[in-house]
């Protein structure tokens, strides 16, 4: 057996023992209503989870040779908190700094933007538009997303809400005008209100990433070779367009910027 043979099965050893103590590695993901960057969503038919997250989190298990499992929690500010008690080894969420003081991150597999989707009928037309006073917008608490529109706006306070499902419900019944996410999410809840608008531009330009807690080297190591090997491949490609996010993009080869 050669020295690099050697080192790499020592490297997938220490990587197994952080990646999955528990015997199966445990995938955390946020569960939306529709699939977004940084969320799954549960198929209708199968109550399964569906999702970019899903489909890596998937070929990362078998690389490993453990079983997978899927730890849901109900947004992705959630789901980093639970990072500090052990709940999941690895996740891919959307990165911002706030979060890196929770998580580890590795190099980013998608492009992230955030924008504004407005009611039915709504005068508004622009981001200007959406940061005048009397504009009612909510977001889902402790989220990247949140967080950058709410730097973005001087007029206006964000309403805080607990899920996409609340915010969709708040955007239909007319008390807010706008509500934030990822373009991604925003497209999937557009279908369910029939003349919401989701607007052009960005106020967060970003990625999503894979993480792990912190304190796990071994695990951020190997995360960080297999999700290089899955933007070369292709596999990050084909998840997106398995999980309807055709238009969405690929993050470059590397570090992040």
């Amino acid at each position: 057996m050669s020295r690099g043979t050697i080192t790499m099965d020592t490297d997938k050893r220490a990587a197994i023992k952080e990646l999955s103590p528990s015997g199966r590695l445990r995938v955390g993901v946020a569960v939306g209503p529709t699939v977004g960057a940084g969320n799954v969503a549960i198929d209708a038919a199968t109550g399964k989870p569906r999702g970019v997250a899903v489909d890596l989190g998937k070929e990362l298990a078998d690389r490993l040779g453990v079983p997978v499992e899927y730890v849901p929690y109900p947004n992705s500010g959630a789901l980093t908190d639970a990072a500090a008690s052990n709940a999941w080894d690895v996740a891919f969420l959307p990165v911002d700094e706030e979060r890196r003081k929770k998580v580890d991150f590795g190099p980013a597999h998608m492009v992230l933007q955030s924008t504004y989707l407005v009611a039915p009928g709504s005068a508004v037309k622009t981001h200007a538009d959406v940061d005048r006073l009397g504009i009612r917008v909510a977001g889902i608490e402790n989220t990247a997303t949140t967080r950058a529109a709410q730097r973005s706006l001087k007029s206006v306070v964000i309403m805080n809400v607990k899920t996409a499902d609340e915010l969709l419900s708040l955007l239909r019944t007319g008390q807010v005008e706008a509500v934030v996410q990822s373009r991604e999410a925003l497209l999937g809840l557009a279908k369910k209100l029939p003349g919401a608008r989701v607007l052009d531009g960005s106020f967060l330009n970003s990625f999503v990433a894979v993480a792990v807690p912190k304190g796990r080297p071994a695990a951020l190591a190997y995360v960080s070779k297999f999700i290089e090997e899955a933007k070369a491949s292709g596999l990050v490609r084909r998840a997106l367009d398995n999980a309807g996010l055709t238009t969405s993009v690929v993050a470059p080869p590397g570090p992040m910027p």
